[in-house]
């Protein structure tokens, strides 16, 4: 029988608890729901109000990965949902808000993928990112040089930047800003990334041209576009192992001499969180919130 457990008032079959999801580590789908429990008061804030894409992976990461953006079948009357508009016609998505929520999503095995921009203002941007991709041999310490050179740059222009891992092989940068459209921020981000592009040449590619992309630094700017997605901060990954997109410090990244040094996986988020609190807290408060020039 599927095990019924009961999350604040409202009761969640959760299955195949003992199903080994990463076999690397030998990591299960249990301790893949104790994850997200654990991380629920630091993760839910971030998705809080967004419309969700789920990329799942059930079989682990050796299986099929699919995206999901449309409500799937089956889910919960209690579960939000709701409708967003893209190019082809309005759409239906699920919207995260609570701990059972995130434990029924989480019970489907995926990564959490947000836009950005809020549900109730599809048309207005209050996130800017940039996904730093290494192409082999650039590691992530690589991307933790054009990340300073984006930050002091962002500064000049009143702009404060937070970073997480990729939970993969790269890194984030994130800012919060308001009075923008998703076109707005995507010429902005393009812009900055071209200026990285002339500063180092040798390190940074702001297309995404692959014959391109070996030892060098992918500056990914389009993810502002409305219709794209994000990692969410906290969000496991579909990696070998259980690696998460983790909110990093600045010295962080001025210290990486190592890739190894910006990996982190699911049992060591806690800890962090205990030390740290939510390092990208201030993406919350609309106080931080930045007017792009």
């Amino acid at each position: 029988m599927v095990p019924i457990t009961e999350v604040e008032g409202r009761r969640l079959a959760l299955s195949n608890l003992d199903k080994v999801l990463y076999p690397a580590t030998g990591f299960t789908k249990g301790e893949v729901l104790h994850y997200y429990a654990t991380v629920a008061d630091v993760l839910l804030p971030h998705l809080r109000d967004r419309p969700l894409s789920f990329l799942r992976y059930p079989d682990g990461p050796d299986g099929q990965v699919f995206f999901v953006k449309n409500v799937p079948p089956g889910t919960p009357a209690w579960v939000r949902t709701a409708e967003v508009p893209r190019s082809e016609g309005p759409a239906r998505m699920v919207v995260v808000q609570d701990l059972p929520s995130l434990m029924w999503a989480a019970n489907q095995v995926t990564e959490f993928h947000t836009p950005q921009w809020l549900i109730d203002a599809p048309g207005e941007a209050d996130r800017l990112v940039f996904d730093l991709d290494p192409g082999p041999p650039a590691t992530v310490v690589d991307c933790c040089r054009v990340a300073l050179w984006l930050r002091e740059r962002l500064a000049e222009d009143g702009v404060e930047a937070y970073a997480k891992t990729s939970g993969s092989k790269g890194l984030h940068l994130l800012a919060a800003v308001r009075g923008a459209s998703s076109e707005d921020t995507s010429r902005y981000a393009k812009q900055l990334a071209m200026e990285a592009e002339q500063a180092m040449p040798r390190l940074v590619l702001h297309r995404m041209t692959r014959s391109l992309r070996p030892g060098k630094v992918f500056v990914d700017w389009s993810q502002n576009a409305a219709r794209k997605t994000t990692a969410a901060p906290y969000t496991l990954r579909a990696r070998p192992e259980p690696t998460v997109s983790a909110p990093v410090t600045w010295e962080e990244i001025e210290e990486c001499r190592a890739p190894e040094r910006l990996v982190f996986r699911a049992p060591d988020i806690a800890p962090r969180v205990q030390d740290h609190g939510d390092l990208l807290a201030p993406l919350l408060d609309p106080r931080h919130a930045a007017e792009l020039p």
